[in-house]
This record gives structure tokens, sequence and C-alpha cells, in this order.
């Protein structure tokens, strides 16, 4: 017996038996073609996040190439400076009272594309539009300018998730960063002569300390916001629809009280996560489950196996809205007990933004429709790096 192929058809088919056999027998694994160490375990996924001998130096050729060098990358007072530069932009009143409404704003045009009822695949008409409709507006960049983002969304997911090192890929990511840079730096430049009230402005402008953003550090942040704050929430709103669609009585209880979407979000981000892994890298030799993982070697931390690791949570493979082992008081913070936004000083620094825009859009297709199904059977997820239906055709009946 050797370990489950994290790279092979079957494990892209459906990952969560091999995720449990992971877990099981091989709780440390080494993929010699991925050249990196696997944790399945809950309690070793969370450690690689939150111990500090688990660096995020493997972002230097993981995700610098395309978006340039990020908050991901630091550490220390220079990371935290930069977290406390971009957290309030993404929560508190500057989140109600500034992109509360550009959220329900771009949730509604979209809506109302297909309003009418009808079939529609909701990842093209609405998953895969919204959060990048939603970042535009924020950052105060021209609407017309949005099939250039959509594009360059495309080619840097597509470079983050080139698992098989595909060079026609690898190439086009470049490419997007050479022309986003292009594009952006201009703009910062002008952003900073005469800001606004938009998200840009606030990068450009905001200090602390003395310490401000550099140039390069605003245009691989918006690159970076693209790119996270786009993949988790299109597929996050594919997976919670999907998810509620696959449990009638689940999604009844969600209509009948809306305070349940935050409940029924946070268990789609433990049950069916968008990101399915992040890696990490240990400076020093560190111990875990199944043995010893050397200093310096890649480590790849398997959310989607974490998330339903039966030492931790009942009936893991079970989507339950209800269940009371998942902390909802701390289910959108650092200090969570699921991993899908990762743990500790790296948490996402946009998952209340995130959580924002997953229940106003939900909100609004319930208002919108008096029944959603599934127009011609259950989607398959597909991915192994972020993970939710391609395409999903509903058949939405007008309220």
């Amino acid at each position: 017996m050797t370990a489950p192929d994290i790279l092979s058809p079957e494990f892209a088919a459906n990952p969560y038996p091999h995720y449990k056999t992971l877990r099981d027998e091989y709780p440390l694994a080494y993929h010699e073609g991925f050249q990196s160490y696997i944790l399945s375990r809950y309690e070793d996924v969370e450690k690689a996040f939150k111990d500090p001998v688990f660096t995020s130096k493997n972002y230097e050729w993981q995700l610098e190439p395309v978006h340039g060098r990020t908050i991901l990358q630091m550490d220390g007072r220079e990371h935290a400076t930069h977290r406390n530069l971009l957290t309030p932009a993404f929560r508190g009143r500057d989140l109600q009272e500034k992109f509360i409404p550009v959220i329900q704003a771009n949730a509604k045009e979209l809506i109302d594309g297909f309003r009418d009822g009808g079939d529609v695949d909701f990842v093209e008409a609405f998953a895969r539009r919204f959060p990048i409709s939603v970042i535009v507006d924020m950052l105060g960049l021209p609407r017309t300018d949005l099939p250039l983002f959509a594009r360059w969304y495309t080619s840097i997911i597509d470079f983050l998730s080139n698992l098989t090192g595909d060079p026609g890929v690898t190439e086009r990511g470049l490419q997007t960063q050479r022309e986003l840079q292009d594009y952006m730096l201009p703009i910062i430049a002008d952003r900073r002569a005469n800001p606004g009230t938009d998200l840009l402005s606030t990068l450009c402008t905001s200090e602390i300390d003395g310490v401000r953003m550099t140039d390069l550090e605003i245009k691989a942040f918006v690159s970076l916001l693209l790119a996270a704050g786009g993949e988790t929430t299109d597929k996050a709103m594919a997976n919670l629809l999907k998810d509620l669609l696959e449990h009638p009585d689940q999604m009844q209880l969600v209509r009948q009280d809306r305070s349940m979407i935050e409940k029924a979000t946070a268990e789609m981000l433990r049950y069916s996560p968008p990101v399915h892994m992040i890696m990490r890298t240990p400076s020093e030799d560190v111990e875990v489950s199944g043995g010893v993982i050397p200093a310096g070697k890649t480590v790849t931390c398997l959310i989607g196996a974490a998330n339903r690791d039966d030492r931790v949570y009942a009936n893991p493979d079970t989507f339950d809205i209800t269940r009371t082992d998942l902390d909802m008081k701390q289910a959108f913070s650092g200090a969570a007990n699921h991993t899908a936004f990762a743990l500790g000083r790296h948490f996402c620094v946009g998952a209340i933004l995130a959580k924002t825009e997953i229940e106003i859009a939900t909100n609004q297709l319930l208002d919108a429709f008096s029944n959603i199904e599934f127009a011609n059977g259950t989607p398959a997820e597909e991915g192994v790096f972020t993970r939710a239906p391609k395409t999903m055709m509903l058949r939405f009946t007008p309220a």
C-alpha cells in the first residue's frame, strides 16, 4: 500500500475518501512528484498555520512570480504593520458604510439578468462575475475594464492551480503580472495625488508609524485581492448553493430563518471549502503526527481533509448547518475551529468581506426566487487546489 496520489485522476474526481485514508494511515506522507510533505489531520494542519516554526517562504516561488511580494510573505513587525494598514478597509465602518452598498448593487445587477427565471448556469451568470465586479467597484476602477480583470483573474488562478507545471499556463500568468503592473502603477500614482473614498485611495494614503505601502506593494495586494477574494467567493457561492440544494430540509431552514445563512456559510467552509490546500515551509525540523518534517521542505496542508477529521467533528462527511461542534462565535476569525481561511497570524484578511458578500447574495437570491432547483442533476465538483462546480445549471422560479 502507498499513500493516495493527490495528483491522480481518482483523487481529482473525489478527494474525500482519499483524505480519510491519508488521515488514518498516512498522516505524514511525501509526494515525490509534488516535492512536498502532505498533512491531512486537523491537529497537524492547525499547527502548521499557528506555530511560528512554519513560515510562508514557499510563497517566494508559489505566489511572488504572479503577484509580486505580498503580505502573505511577511512576518514579524513588517507583517503586523501591513496587516494593520489593510484590516480597517475590510471590516468595521468602512465595510458597513462604503462597501456593503457596493456589494448589494452588484448582487442585484447580476440577479436582474435572470430575475424572470428559467434555466441558468449559476456559475457563469453569477458566481464567477460577482466578486470580480465587487472588487473593481471597491477599488474605484472603470467598470469598462471588467473583461480585462476577468481575464487576469482567470490566468492568475490557472497559474496558482498549475500543479503539473504546464509551461503555457505559467507564461500566461507571468504575462498577466506584467500587464496588471503596467495598468495599476499610473492609477496608483494618480490616487496618491488625488485620493477619493475608494479602497485603492485608502491603500494609497493609509499610514502607521510613518509606514505606507509602496506602489509595488499596493499593486501586489490588488493582484492578491483579485485572486484570493475572487476565487474564494466565486467557489464559495457555488458550493453553498449546491450544498443547500442537495439538502432541501436545510435550505428550508435557511429560507425560514435568514440568520441561518451565517451558519450555513460556516458549515460550507468546513464541508466543501473553496480552497483545499495551502502550503507552508518549516524553518527547523518539526514533529507532527507520523514523523518529522525537515527544515526548509515544502508542506502541503490539506484543508479539505482537516475539515472532515472525525477526531474533531461528529459525522464529518455530513453537511449539517445545525451542528454544535463548529464554533460559530469564532467561525470567521483567526481562532476558528475550521481551516478554510487558514488560522493564526496569516488568517485571511478578507474573511469578513467574503462572509458579507455571500450573505448579501444569498439573501437576494432567496428574495428573488420562490424556488431554486438543479435543472439537470447535481453538478460535480472539480479541482484539486481549489474545488467547486465549473458549471451549475439551476432552475429559478420567480417569487
